[in-house]
């Protein structure tokens, strides 16, 4: 017996396949182009009516959310599935949807068949057998051209090794083009390939300087021939099976429980956390992510990537593999997407689930009788990896017994490459083999955290620790030290500050521990990192407000759950979190944020300035955000944990 899907689930095909017939009947529409079919996720006020007493007389509506164009007009439905109707229709007029891959591929196809762009290749003089490769990517608004219509951008690149996975970015080329809506090549630019931000464009049609070719930038195992041997084989075996449960899309691990939701856009989402059966967080999830380049030399302020809202996360997610991506005892998640004519798309592996080993937990060695208690830390993994052009994204929820909760996002895959001279070296950027220049740029991530602690009116306090006065009464030793802490009452940014050890601390002020004295909370753990370099006044940073500041509190809103806005591509700015916060500022019941339901947003990221060492394959580099309890138990919570023992670990001397 079929059970009905649970409020949070992500479509299933058949609702999917169900929902593109309805728009095809919609007024006879001729020459459907979906883009999107997902979930629209029931507003939150009739979820938490159904997450409080679940009964099918209150569970909501399941409603998609399609994209679709209709003859080239850009259109968002909103589909009542099970009664088959259009609850509404909205054009999006100057709007673009995410990146169509199909239409992407076009453009690279139109791209490399346009005379001008052949005559270009054909004055560079490339070596014989070289393969031009055409990357097309959304244009970062720079004001220089009108943005209601959609234009691509295609940087060139080529490979000199018949291997079809020979590193093309090992060459890039001194041309780019535009290319409008129509698959029409509308400028060619030859690219700058010295210091100067003013140099001539399309004047300079230099040949390509032959000796770039070198052979050290592969990394392929077919193209790279030496492997160390030292490293011996490691299995993650659980005799047992794992400690975690799955019921479609709940997963119960340990005393935490939660719902597993995926989407074209955020990719992985969880939703309704709960730890002993406590509420903690209503939903957590990604929400934005902005590469913005540092290259101040035309056309290079056109790279500005928005990797969620310009691409999607769910969409460019990896089909994760056995003994590669996740270790030890695998379940998977699939996702389902459409196709460009409506059928539903499965996208295997997107997610994986699985338990590792963290090292300690805790610890004690009782230094009078020489017996030690220790317990070793399991945590609960969910793991996604996404591919975007050269990048890879690896992003990772960490469960652990201890009720805390940390996020991961590590940076790997090839730098993105510009062309350089031969000797040549600009202050923006690092040189990483002959002729290739790897430009300064951010990646900043927004995780989004919409708390649910004991309750669903919660407050942000801000603690900061102070050295006491001295000299004084109450500190004549000089070494006394206090926290101060402050409720924030109106929506805002705030920044982080090490020499306070300024905390963020989410609390419930309604439910107060009884040892503590102090409301039960949760800490924000930021990865502390440089906001956005970009000037205020630029489209970078117009475009991407939530890079302003590292922590914001924003009052609950069903419709923001994107930091940058939802229409990112070739977006002009001032429609994201500062935006939204602007709007009601002078609304004390809007911008009240005391005791209301609040959304906490922390931007972090990393300020890439390339090494050597980051070529021709990144390693990974990490960035780990916690979220920790503080006065929310008794107790240490993973005191119950088993003793570790060698008797069940079996470990080999």
């Amino acid at each position: 017996m079929a059970f009905p899907p649970h409020p949070f689930d992500p479509l299933s095909p058949d609702e999917i396949a169900e929902t593109a017939n309805v728009v095809r009947n919609h007024n006879g529409a001729p020459n459907v182009l979906f883009r999107v079919i997902t979930l629209l996720e029931p507003p939150k006020e009739e979820m938490i009516a159904y997450l409080s007493s679940p009964s099918p007389k209150a569970v909501p509506k399941r409603i998609a959310k399609v994209h679709i164009y209709i003859e080239k007009v850009f259109h968002e439905l909103h589909i009542d599935i099970p009664a088959r109707t259009i609850v509404s229709d909205r054009l999006l007029h100057g709007r673009h949807s995410h990146i169509d891959s199909a239409y992407m591929k076009q453009v690279e196809e139109a791209c490399l068949q346009d005379a001008q762009v052949q005559d270009e290749i054909k004055a560079l003089n490339l070596p014989d057998g070289a393969t031009v490769i055409a990357e097309p990517w959304t244009y970062a608004t720079d004001g220089m051209s009108d943005m209601t219509a959609r234009i691509t951008m295609c940087w060139f690149y080529m490979r000199v090794s018949d291997h079809p996975d020979a590193n093309y970015y090992a060459y890039p080329l001194e041309i780019v083009a535009e290319v409008n809506e129509e698959l029409e090549v509308t400028k060619i630019y030859r690219l700058p390939t010295g210091e100067e931000v003013d140099e001539p464009m399309g004047n300079q049609k230099k040949v390509h300087d032959h000796r770039k070719i070198h052979t050290s930038s592969e990394y392929h195992p077919d193209l790279v021939s030496t492997r160390r041997t030292t490293t011996r084989p490691l299995h993650i075996i659980q005799p047992e099976g794992p400690s975690f449960q799955i019921s479609g899309n709940h997963i119960s691990w340990e005393k935490w429980t939660m719902r597993l939701g995926f989407n074209y856009r955020e990719g992985m989402t969880l939703h309704d956390i709960r730890y002993d059966n406590r509420s903690l967080f209503y939903r957590l999830s990604l929400s934005e992510m902005f590469v913005p380049y540092g290259d101040p030399r035309f056309p290079y302020p056109r790279k500005g990537a928005f990797d969620l809202g310009n691409d999607g996360a769910g969409v460019n997610a990896n089909n994760l593999e056995l003994g590669c991506d996740c270790l030890g005892h695998i379940k998977y998640f699939d996702a389902w997407h459409v196709t460009s004519s409506g059928e539903p798309l499965k996208m295997p592996n997107v997610v994986c689930c699985h338990e590792q080993d963290d090292g300690i937990l805790w610890k004690h060695t009782n230094f009078r009788t020489g017996n030690a208690v220790v317990t070793r830390s399991r945590l609960l993994v969910l793991q996604t990896i996404i591919t975007v052009s050269n990048y890879e994204y690896v992003f990772i929820f960490y469960f652990g017994q201890d009720a805390s909760i940390h996020y991961e996002v590590r940076a790997t895959g090839i730098l993105s490459t510009a062309p350089i001279d031969i000797g040549g070296k600009v202050p923006y950027g690092t040189v990483v083999a002959p002729g290739i220049l790897a430009p300064y740029h951010q990646h900043l991530f927004c995780l989004r955290i919409d708390p649910a602690l004991d309750g669903y009116r919660n407050s942000l306090v801000v603690e900061e620790s102070k050295a006491m006065p001295f000299p004084e009464r109450t500190n004549p030793f000089g070494v006394g030290y206090v926290t101060e802490s402050t409720v924030v009452e109106k929506e805002a940014g705030l920044d982080l500050d090490h020499t306070k050890n300024r905390a963020f601390k989410i609390v419930n002020e309604t439910v107060v521990n009884q040892m503590a004295g102090t409301p039960v909370g949760f800490r924000l753990m930021p990865w502390y990192s440089q906001p956005l370099l970009a000037h205020p006044s630029s489209y970078h940073s117009r475009r991407s407000e939530f890079g302003k500041h590292a922590v914001w509190v924003t009052r609950y809103s069903d419709e923001e759950l994107y930091a940058a806005g939802i229409h990112t591509m070739q977006s002009s700015g001032d429609e994201g979190i500062a935006s939204w916060i602007k709007a009601r500022r002078d609304s004390l019941q809007k911008a009240s944020v005391r005791n209301q339901d609040i959304v906490v947003w922390h931007t972090f990221g990393s300020t890439h300035n390339p090494r050597i060492e980051d070529w021709p394959v990144m390693p990974c580099e990490k960035m780990v955000v916690g979220l920790k309890p503080v006065n929310f138990f008794d107790a240490n919570p993973a005191l119950d944990v088993p003793i570790s023992s060698q008797e069940k670990n079996k470990s080999v001397l």
